[in-house]
C-alpha cells in the first residue's frame, strides 16, 4: 500500500485496444490482450524532463501533463493496434501514424474549438442577442458536442471494448489505494469512476472556456479563432490547475460536490469490465510497480 499522497496521486492510465496503459512518477507500461489471448507487456522509463523543477511549476505542469500524455498515449495506442494485426500491412508505423494523429488532432480542432464558436455566434446574429450570449451559447454548444459525442461513439461495439478497459483501469488504481488484493474479484468490486480520471479534464477544459474565451472579444470570427487557439495553453494550466486542487481535496464534503458532474460524465466512458479486461489491467499496473522500482532514481541522482 502506498505509503504517501503524494505516491497515490503519480499514478494514471489510459485505455488501449484491447489494453491498459498505466503510468507512475519514473516508468510507464502497458498490458495489451493479443489475438492468441496471450498477453504482451512493454515498459519504458519516464525521461529525465519529469524530475526537472519547473515541471512542479502551476500552470505550466499542466501543459507539459498534457502534452506528455498525447505523446506518450499516443505511442502506446499505436502499439497496442499493431499488437493486433495479423499481417505486417495491417501495421501503423512510422511517418503514416504521425499523419493519421496530426489529422485527427486538426479535426478535433474545428469540431471542438470552430464549430461551436461559429454556431453560438451565428445564433446571436439571427436573434439579435449580446456577445455575452453568444458565448454562453458556444460555451453550451460546446459541452453538448462533447457529451454528445461521447454518446454516440459509445454506442460502438469497439469503443464499448474500450470503454471497458477504461474502468478495468480505473478499478485497478482504486484497489491499489485502498490497499486490497490485485485479483481479479477484488478489483471488479471498486467503482468504475475515477476522480483523476482525464475525462473530466475534457469537461473542466469546456467550462472555463466560457469564461475565458467571455473575457475579450476581438469583434471579428478570424480574430476571436485566433484568440482561441492562442488561450488553449492558458485554458489547460487553468483547468488542470482547479482539478489538481478538487483532487487534492476530495475527501471534503465541498470537493465531492464538485466533482459530481466530472464523476457522472464517466459514466460514459466506462463500461462493466470483463474478467479478462481486469486481469489486463492488473498485469499492467503490476508491470509498471516493477518497472518504477527498476528505475526509481536513488537520493544521489535527484
Amino acid at each position: 500500500m502506498p505509503s504517501t499522497k503524494r505516491e497515490l496521486e503519480s499514478y494514471g492510465g489510459q485505455a488501449l485496444i484491447e489494453g491498459v496503459l498505466m503510468r507512475g512518477k519514473w516508468a510507464a507500461a502497458w498490458a495489451v490482450r493479443k489475438p492468441d489471448g496471450s498477453i504482451y507487456i512493454h515498459t519504458e522509463p519516464l525521461g529525465g524532463l519529469y524530475r526537472q523543477r519547473w515541471m512542479r511549476l502551476p500552470f505550466l505542469r499542466g501543459l507539459l501533463s498534457l502534452a506528455d500524455a498525447l505523446w506518450l498515449g499516443m505511442r502506446a495506442l499505436t502499439d497496442s493496434a499493431n499488437q493486433q494485426a495479423t499481417r505486417p500491412e495491417e501495421r501503423v508505423e512510422g511517418v503514416s501514424a504521425y499523419i493519421t494523429f496530426g489529422i485527427s488532432f486538426a479535426v478535433a480542432l474545428v469540431v471542438f474549438l470552430w464549430l461551436p464558436m461559429a454556431a453560438g455566434f451565428g445564433l446571436a446574429r439571427v436573434f439579435h442577442l449580446s456577445a455575452w450570449a453568444a458565448h454562453l451559447l458556444e460555451g453550451f454548444l460546446r459541452v453538448a458536442l462533447l457529451v454528445g459525442y461521447l454518446i454516440f461513439v459509445g454506442r460502438l461495439s469497439e469503443v464499448q471494448r474500450l470503454f471497458g478497459y477504461h474502468a478495468a483501469e480505473h478499478q485497478t488504481i482504486h484497489a491499489y489505494e485502498h490497499g486490497a488484493d490485485l485479483t481479479p474479484e477484488a478489483v471488479a468490486r471498486f467503482p468504475a469512476a475515477h476522480p483523476r480520471c482525464g475525462t473530466g479534464f475534457l469537461l473542466m477544459v469546456a467550462l472555463v472556456a466560457i469564461v475565458l474565451f467571455a473575457l475579450w472579444d476581438p469583434g471579428t470570427w478570424w480574430g476571436r479563432l485566433l484568440l482561441r487557439v492562442a488561450l488553449i495553453p492558458v485554458l489547460v494550466g487553468l483547468s488542470y490547475e482547479f482539478l489538481r486542487w478538487t483532487w487534492k481535496h476530495a475527501h471534503e464534503p465541498w470537493a465531492k460536490w464538485l466533482l459530481k458532474p466530472h464523476l457522472a460524465l464517466q459514466r460514459l466512458t466506462t463500461r462493466t469490465p470483463d474478467r479478462g479486461m481486469i486481469e489486463v489491467a492488473i498485469t499492467a499496473f503490476l508491470a509498471l510497480q516493477e518497472a518504477e522500482s527498476r528505475w526509481k532514481p536513488t537520493e544521489q541522482a535527484r
